[in-house]
């Protein structure tokens, strides 16, 4: 059997922020995940996709980040790897999106498309964090057996879906309305799946954010 590669792209300078431990919770990411092939984390820099032929899932986790051409590159500079990574995912390939991965890449107008959702500045909100549920659908090998995960979270509400993105999970806010976090797209070409789960590590603290983690990589995998 061919051993899988897994790269995780973890945010820093342009996809970055102060709120998020991007290094840590890739840290732990990559120790979910290396059971199911060889695990890379690389931070988010302008050649990390030069060799995304050789990867089976991408995982990317970065930020929202600081559009400033002087501080890391501009919107131009930064084209060739949004252009290569749309292609890559629309050619067939396997994206897991986590916790701000809906709130990043604005300079990138297909990376919603590829994802299945966006955040919405100015709209999508979260309340503070704490301990939270998150409802799992059944029919989906992502989500069969489960029925909800409980872990340290942010929940965020209010996320924009793609119409071809099929959601998996839910929560409340604070009002009681059902907010869609977990969803999987296969609109674009490839197979993608969004968890706006992880803001930080005491989240995969939870088996059940664990066993979540890995029924979504091992989907993106078969």
């Amino acid at each position: 059997m061919t051993t899988k590669r897994i790269l995780i792209l973890a945010g820093r300078g342009r996809y970055e922020d102060p709120w998020h431990d991007h290094a840590a919770t890739s840290h732990v990411v990559a120790g979910v995940l290396g059971d199911l092939g060889v695990v890379e984390v690389r931070g988010l820099f302008r050649d990390a996709l030069d060799d995304l032929d050789s990867v089976d899932l991408l995982v990317v986790n970065g930020g929202s980040g600081r559009r400033d051409a002087d501080f890391d590159g501009s919107d131009d500079d930064w084209l060739g790897f949004h252009t290569r990574l749309a292609d890559w995912a629309r050619a067939g390939g396997a994206v897991l999106g986590l916790h701000q991965a809906a709130n990043t890449f604005y300079d990138a107008p297909g990376w919603s498309d590829v994802l299945g959702g966006r955040w919405v500045p100015g709209e999508s909100m979260h309340p503070p964090i704490g301990q939270a549920r998150f409802e799992l659908v059944d029919g989906h090998p992502v989500t069969d057996g489960p029925g909800a995960v409980e872990a340290f979270d942010e929940r965020y509400c209010h996320l924009r879906v793609a119409p071809g993105a099929r959601v998996l999970g839910t929560t409340l806010d604070d009002d009681g309305a059902e907010q869609p976090v977990l969803w999987v797209n296969e609109a674009h070409g490839g197979r993608s799946v969004y968890s706006a789960l992880g803001h930080d590590a005491r989240s995969f603290a939870s088996e059940g954010h664990r066993e979540l983690l890995r029924r979504s990589a091992s989907w993106l995998l078969t």
